[in-house]
């Protein structure tokens, strides 16, 4: 979702001839078929095809095979998106050949170590030639490391770029009548991240809650493969299958599932993207967590975070409120991609100039 814009983008630059490798960390073939369809993107020119395992393992093995593709493509400029695995390593393995490298969604931090997602974080920002960020506090959070104003560009949220580049096919499509519930009128769940889904008790809290909140309002949750395994592991997924008030369904290609996003009442995350996307199109949003590395949906947005025994007050609070309350975020307006293409062209006149 957010290599998408840019790749299309930079495709209608006579001076760019983008390459897009697929690590295969997220090694799920359907969805990702599905999410290249959607998106509009042609095949992966080079999938390196690494699979789930360790962190190390990924970062080791992501490390080993893009740098064989460098030895052999040596581009001009990698860019590397998020927060990923993927992320650090392709960033690594660039660097260390001396070819430039762009982070795009520097700069967040969560200020928690134990995100894996942290590291990365910390560890690509360190190491990349240009720092495109989402928002002021990626900038203020660079600066107070000492990174050098020189790379930093605040470019914007290239997410709100994906979807307003298929606002009009996202809203063509009906997934509340398919599922089965009307429009604003049901509460959206997505969960994946181990530190609410891999321990027993954390998830049966977080069931326990749900199924709770579904008899007030229609819970839709297109479950997560992880989330699946630890229900089904841990002896919960009956009872969320039985629940009056549930909608289960499997994972969803991204129209479809950001038509659920588009016309829910509240969604209920672990995951970094909705927070913003929610945030984007004012609807109220709470995070399963105790800390987000995009404060700005909290601070700007309909975002709050929330532990597993507070959901029940949490949505109760907002499903007395307003509706949708939408905040206007500076640089939140799909033109992240034109944005980038102006650094590059100030960046590289060498190469961007016919």
């Amino acid at each position: 979702m957010k290599i998408a814009p840019l790749y299309h983008a930079l495709k209608k630059e006579s001076w760019a001839n983008p390459r897009i490798v697929h690590t295969g960390q997220h090694y799920d073939i359907d969805m990702s078929d599905a999410i290249f369809q959607d998106l509009g993107l042609p095949e992966p020119d080079v999938h390196l095809g690494v699979g789930s395992g360790t962190h190390g393992k990924q970062t080791g093995q992501v490390l080993i095979s893009y740098e064989r593709v460098l030895f052999d493509t040596r581009p001009d400029l990698v860019v590397v998106v998020g927060d990923v695995n993927s992320t650090c390593a392709a960033a690594l393995a660039a660097v260390k050949l001396g070819i430039k490298t762009a982070h795009l969604e520097a700069g967040l931090r969560s200020f928690d170590r134990t995100m894996p997602e942290e590291i990365n974080r910390l560890v690509t920002d360190v190491l990349a030639d240009i720092l495109w960020t989402p928002s002021p506090d990626g900038d203020d959070n660079l600066i107070r490391e000492g990174v050098s104003r020189k790379k930093i560009f605040r470019v914007g949220n290239i997410m709100i770029d994906s979807l307003e580049m298929l606002r009009d096919t996202i809203e063509s499509v009906d997934m509340g009548r398919e599922v089965g519930v009307s429009g604003e009128d049901y509460c959206l769940v997505t969960l994946h991240r181990p530190s609410n889904v891999d321990n027993r008790d954390s998830l049966e809290q977080i069931r326990h809650s749900l199924i709770d909140i579904s008899n007030r309002i229609p819970v839709v949750f297109p479950i997560h493969p992880r989330t699946r395994k630890n229900l089904e592991k841990f002896g919960l997924m009956e009872s969320i299958q039985k629940a009056k008030g549930f909608h289960v369904l499997t994972p969803q290609s991204y129209i479809r599932f950001m038509s659920l996003v588009f016309n829910c009442r509240i969604a209920i995350t672990d995951s970094g993207g909705i927070q913003e996307e929610t945030t984007y199109l004012g609807i109220p949003c709470v995070t399963l967590r105790p800390n987000t590395e995009r404060p700005i949906t909290i601070t700007h947005g309909t975002n709050k975070l929330c532990g597993a025994r507070d959901l029940d007050t949490v949505v109760d609070s907002i499903l007395s409120g307003r509706k949708r309350y939408k905040h206007q975020i500076e640089y939140w307006d799909g033109k992240t991609s034109e944005r980038i293409i102006d650094t590059l062209k100030v960046l590289f006149p060498e190469k961007t100039t016919v």
